[in-house]
């Protein structure tokens, strides 16, 4: 398995779980080379099964579609037992979550989200296909609040158009239109509209315009068509609804009319533009230049190759440019990859012979702020500081005297003929090559002074390592010089790992007899070992500073978080455990969070979600998170209600 996610690894760092579901889990990642967030789709071929084509098919219609509103592909990366599925990720999660958290959306804000899903699914029909499983769980806010559609598995792209019938019954019970649910033949665009009926619905109440636990019941509300109307909707928006959610799909509202519908004009005095702001026969020439500087070739070589859209690493740094680039950041690579993401595209463009390869220095080693890809370019032999004598005893030998470049070389000779004191001030420049120095960025540059640099850079941080055990090194070599009669045993405590963090020049002279040659050797190493301790300082990622007693995470108060009543969390942790059993919810404690599953009467896990009792800042009360891993979301609803309502929080 673990072979199956060594691509993965070499340009993402997998985070904690979002999401599951029954085929896949998503996880959320860290892009290597851009530093940006990115949602990483898990899926197991033999568990896919029959399912696999799905799969398929939702990869090649978000390669072809590109809109604001829809979440982006970066990158697809397919082993033998695996498919990950690289995409943009929304940190606000599921629309139906804020659903339920604000009970029911104002006409104001439905509006709002309805725009955005209009125009999506404008486009998505546009380009020749239709969803058929429109939502509140398969559209996701994204850090800007705005709506992006997501899971394609269940569309059609129908090759005699978009008004040739389909006969393929799927989607939601609760969502689907009454000719799938008839299993007659169908239209793709207009069984959408429905869905986005039943979906705006759900955004102006709070619940389904067709509920029922039996499926045979609820079929029969839906072939019928009759909802309820709450008092709270306004004449307008009783208007749209009705035209969505016709029964006979002939009379239903078409996407055109949808777009200069009064409700969705209306504080707007304009139409839905559903035209993408993505076209991807335009490349942007602030991201082509930074990837041409990375990757050391022309722009044009660079505009070839992302041009070709093969959602590979090539096209998810592009793209993850652009998302940096529209939010204000630089547009810059981190110059720590390692070497396999410089070299093959470079390769890839010497087959086709788009670079003239002469022209480029030697690709050398880079380093990256994680100690994995330290101990890959700096210590491939060892694993990080497991055995501190080994990893000294390299850097050593590849810092000696035969192994320093010529110049460094002329400096030790130069300077042995002077004084000790000269030549534990001397400097090993360790840099082979010029540093490949990159243009000025176009876009504005901030830096900002309250953020951190990282310790470990690029060449800079090898030569300080490098430094650090090189002039430790001299200044032993001096003092053996003179002193040849070191005990062999004080050369083996000064590289003990687990007495680094001692004096070792008090606990030689802790010893019989205070010789001077023990006052030297105590110097020597206890110099050496001071020396060590800076480099393992430098490259040891800080730990955050623990509070002196465990308590609940502080957060800011977030839509899918409920505020109680009590001030004391141990009081409100021990008040849902107790309700969870009752509920028939089985439940592990991580520290303040539950993470909950239910099981069918087989024994199958039908819901998993968690809940966390946390501290809010503002006001200064005790809430509780929640969030949906697996399962039906509106049963999910019902639960997670039942549970807040039946404790006494």
């Amino acid at each position: 398995m673990a072979v199956d996610y060594e691509e993965l690894l070499k340009h993402y760092e997998l985070q904690e779980t979002i999401g599951a579901g029954g085929f896949a889990k998503v996880k959320l990642a860290c892009h290597i080379l851009t530093r940006e967030k990115v949602a990483v789709k898990i899926m197991d071929k033999e568990s896919l099964g029959e399912d696999l084509p799905r799969v398929q098919t939702e990869i090649e219609a978000m390669k072809n579609l590109s809109h604001q509103h829809i979440c982006r592909l970066y990158h697809v990366i397919e082993t033998l037992n695996k498919i990950f599925i690289i995409m943009e990720y929304c940190p606000g999660g599921e629309l139906f979550d804020y659903i339920i958290a604000k009970d029911r959306l104002s006409e104001e804000e439905a509006r709002i989200f309805f725009r955005q899903i209009v125009s999506a699914v404008a486009y998505v029909h546009s380009e020749g296909y239709a969803h058929r499983d429109l939502k509140p769980e398969n559209l996701l806010i994204d850090e800007d609040r705005n709506l992006k559609l997501i899971d394609f598995g269940l569309c059609a792209k129908p090759k005699g158009g978009l008004n040739y019938q389909l006969t393929t019954c799927c989607g939601s019970p609760a969502y689907a239109a009454p000719e799938l649910i008839q299993g007659k033949a169908y239209i793709g665009s207009e069984a959408d509209i429905w869905s986005m009926g039943v979906l705006l619905y759900a955004l102006l109440c709070g619940f389904l315009p067709f509920d029922d636990d039996n499926m045979m019941t609820l079929y029969r509300k839906i072939m019928r068509g009759k909802f309820s109307i709450p008092k709270w909707l306004s004449p307008t928006s009783i208007l749209i609804l009705n035209q969505m959610l016709q029964v006979d799909p002939k009379k239903r509202i078409t996407v055109k009319h949808l777009l200069n519908h009064p409700w969705l004009v209306q504080d707007y005095s304009c139409p839905v533009d559903w035209h993408t702001r993505y076209p991807i026969d335009h490349l942007d020439e602030d991201c082509i230049t930074e990837l041409s500087v990375f990757f050391k070739c022309s722009k044009k070589s660079m505009s070839s190759l992302v041009s070709e859209w093969k959602y590979d690493r090539l096209t998810a740094a592009y793209l993850l440019l652009l998302h940096k680039k529209s939010h204000g950041k630089p547009v810059r690579l981190l110059a720590c990859a390692e070497k396999q993401l410089v070299s093959t595209p470079l390769a890839e463009l010497k087959s086709k012979g788009n670079i003239n390869f002469e022209d480029l220095e030697d690709d050398h080693p880079c380093m990256c702020g994680s100690l994995d890809f330290i101990d890959k370019c700096i210590f491939p032999e060892s694993s990080p500081f497991t055995d501190i004598s080994q990893v000294v005893k390299r850097v050593l030998k590849d810092s000696s005297e035969d192994n320093l470049q010529p110049s460094v070389k002329q400096k030790l000779a130069s300077r042995k003929s002077g004084n000790k004191e000269n030549i534990k001030r001397i400097k090993v420049n360790m840099n082979t090559n010029d540093d490949f120095v990159q243009p000025e960025a176009k876009t504005p540059v901030v830096q900002k002074s309250h953020e951190k640099k990282s310790m470990v850079t690029p060449r800079k941080n090898e030569d300080v390592l490098y430094k650090a055990v090189v002039n430790c090194y001299k200044e032993t070599s001096i003092n053996q010089d003179s002193n040849q009669d070191v005990p062999q045993e004080h050369t083996a405590a000064a590289f003990s790992p687990e007495r680094r963090t001692r004096s070792l020049d008090m606990e030689l002279h802790q010893g019989n007899g205070e010789s001077s040659q023990k006052k030297k050797g105590g110097k020597m190493f206890g110099s050496l070992e001071r020396g060590l301790d800076k480099m393992i300082t430098m490259l040891t990622p800080s730990k955050r500073k623990r509070p002196f007693k465990d308590g609940p995470r502080r957060i800011k108060a977030q839509y899918n978080v409920t505020t109680t009543t009590m001030m004391n969390a141990d009081e409100v942790l021990n008040e849902i455990i107790q309700i969870l059993p009752i509920k028939h919810v089985d439940f592990v404690q991580k520290g303040y969070t539950l993470k909950c599953r239910t099981r069918s009467d087989f024994g199958k896990v039908t819901m998993q979600f968690e809940l966390e009792i946390c501290q809010l800042s503002k006001p200064e009360v005790i809430g509780i998170r929640r969030q949906r891993l697996k399962g039906d979301a509106w049963v999910y609803k019902r639960l997670v209600e039942d549970i807040l309502s039946s404790s006494n929080i």
